[in-house]
């Protein structure tokens, strides 16, 4: 199998540098974030422009949403994932660009793009009504995560897990950049989100719909393995990576546990505890199956 070709001619590479989280995807509108406060309304969760060979397979393969145009960069090494992203696109009659690695890398938000970048309609959402109606759910509500890798680790391991819905608030969150969806290798293709105007809200309207919400918390004195999760809806509540959960989620959450250690040191991030609950309440379902 040879090298990826030369760049081909025809639809030019977007012009500029792609906008970094909340703005528009490469080639789109300039950034509205400067406008004000609203912009999160004005252009939704994200999720445009996708890197990094895993995602943008599962992109495809997922046929959740359109996707564009696919770039890839030319002269790599031979790849069965590069010929399968190449095929599924040829299926789909996505174009596929072929470009120079630099200007791919000039275009490209994360480092880590693997010489493949693709750009598709944007993520949608459901209201937290429509959550509800799953069978048993099971759902994760991000309070106020801001890091992007943080924020992507834990979709990650929610698809994992098995989760139904994802809640994040339209403000003061990270949005789903290609940070994001680079971390997530693929996994925001198969969740389905919500996004509400705030998160004690939301959290009042699981607890009257019978969801057990559990918040999160290193510092709590009562452990997530003494709570019985297999049996119940359950919501997994997590705070912000410096300050946690707010005080009004906090309050409203039925249950504030930690995980416990052994060590010296509070030494797990909040993409890490979240990866722990969520499969415990994996573990928990499974056993009562």
């Amino acid at each position: 199998m040879s090298p990826r070709p030369s760049p081909r001619r025809g639809a030019p590479m977007p012009k500029g540098r792609a906008p970094r989280a909340g703005g528009r995807p490469a080639g789109g509108a300039p950034n509205a974030g400067a406008r004000g406060a609203s912009s999160r309304d004005k252009e939704g969760l994200g999720g445009e422009q996708v890197e990094g060979r895993h995602a943008v397979l599962e992109l495809l393969k997922a046929r959740r949403r359109q996707v564009q145009k696919i770039f890839v960069a030319d002269q790599q090494d031979p790849s069965e994932m590069l010929d399968a992203i190449e095929l599924e696109a040829q299926r789909q009659r996505v174009p596929v660009q072929f470009v120079a690695m630099s200007r791919l890398d000039r275009e490209a938000r994360t480092e880590g793009h693997q010489g493949v970048m693709a750009i598709a309609a944007r993520l949608e959402t459901v209201s937290l009504e429509s959550l509800l109606q799953k069978k048993h759910p099971f759902l994760l509500v991000c309070d106020g995560v801001t890091d992007p890798r943080n924020l992507g680790a834990m979709l990650r391991s929610a698809d994992g897990a098995g989760v139904t819905g994802v809640v994040v608030p339209r403000h003061r969150t990270a949005r789903i950049s290609p940070s994001v969806t680079k971390t997530a290798a693929g996994a925001i293709e198969y969740l389905t989100f919500c996004d509400v105007g705030g998160i004690p809200a939301a959290i009042d309207l699981l607890n009257k719909a019978g969801v057990l919400t559990v918040g999160l918390a290193g510092e709590s004195k009562d452990s997530i393995y003494d709570l019985d999760l297999g049996s119940v809806p359950v919501a997994l509540v997590v705070g912000g990576e410096e300050k946690g959960l707010s005080a009004l989620t906090r309050k409203r959450c039925s249950a504030v546990v930690s995980i416990p250690q052994l060590g010296k040191i509070s030494s797990l991030n909040a993409g890490v505890a979240v990866s722990i609950a969520a499969f415990e309440v994996a573990r928990q379902r499974a056993l009562r199956k």
